[in-house]
């Protein structure tokens, strides 16, 4: 999970080494981030990752410049001690959290799926899909009762496809949600890698023998059941 994460002050290392021990991958930022265009966090796969903001007398104006573009993504204000008037501000300008840190960094992880699951459509903490059932906190997935192991760069590809389950996701998408934002993606092949490995766990370990992972060509993949599982069964006589 990439984090951008805008600390005020210095001594901000027990923070990065909290979010790298639950493999979340910060990315430290500077107030002339927010200078510049931020409509570029749009781009589809990006709306995955969240920020992490200290909070500081340019809060507000950074909260506001990110919705103003048009920003989706999770916003979690950290603040040092409890101040009730100034997170309800923060909350009203469009975060969606504030935190009296110090918080760790599992609890941090929980807060910002929840976010996600819900911009995605899903209230609860799983989805199931055929033999599937797949979590949202970076559980494994079960399949025909079963658990999958996957890695970890396996759990960043498949979350997207459960998050967007029945939708197509473009490989542009999940190679930005999963190694960040680039104009060029030289290494794209590296998805088709990862899917085909993915595919290959969830169809051995359905009893139906399914793979789960369609690819539509020219558009991207999509998570779904096989068409048997979705017909409805005729009634008898």
């Amino acid at each position: 999970m990439h984090v951008y994460l805008y600390q005020v002050g210095s001594g901000g290392r027990p923070l990065l080494d909290e979010l790298h021990s639950e493999r979340m991958r910060p990315v430290e930022i500077g107030p002339q981030f927010f200078n510049g265009d931020l409509r570029l966090l749009n781009r589809a796969g990006h709306d995955s990752h969240a920020f992490l903001l200290s909070a500081g007398p340019d809060l507000i104006d950074q909260i506001t410049r990110l919705r103003r573009a048009g920003c989706g993504h999770p916003i979690l204000v950290l603040r040092d001690r409890a101040d009730p008037e100034n997170a309800t501000r923060a909350l009203d300008a469009g975060a969606d959290d504030d935190i009296v840190t110090p918080v760790r960094a599992l609890e941090l992880k929980a807060r910002i799926n929840a976010v996600l699951r819900r911009a995605h459509g899903h209230a609860a903490d799983s989805v199931s899909v055929g033999e599937v059932k797949a979590f949202f906190d970076g559980r494994d997935p079960e399949v025909s009762g079963h658990r999958v192991k996957l890695s970890r760069r396996e759990h960043m590809i498949f979350q997207q496809l459960v998050l967007n389950v029945r939708r197509v996701v473009s490989k542009a998408a999940i190679y930005d949600a999963v190694y960040g934002m680039s104009d060029e993606q030289p290494f794209d092949k590296v998805i088709d890698v990862y899917i085909c490995k993915i595919r290959k766990k969830l169809g051995q370990a359905a009893a139906s023998g399914h793979q789960y992972i369609e690819t539509v060509h020219g558009r991207g993949y999509k998570l779904d059941a096989a068409e048997t599982e979705m017909r409805p069964v005729a009634a008898a006589g």
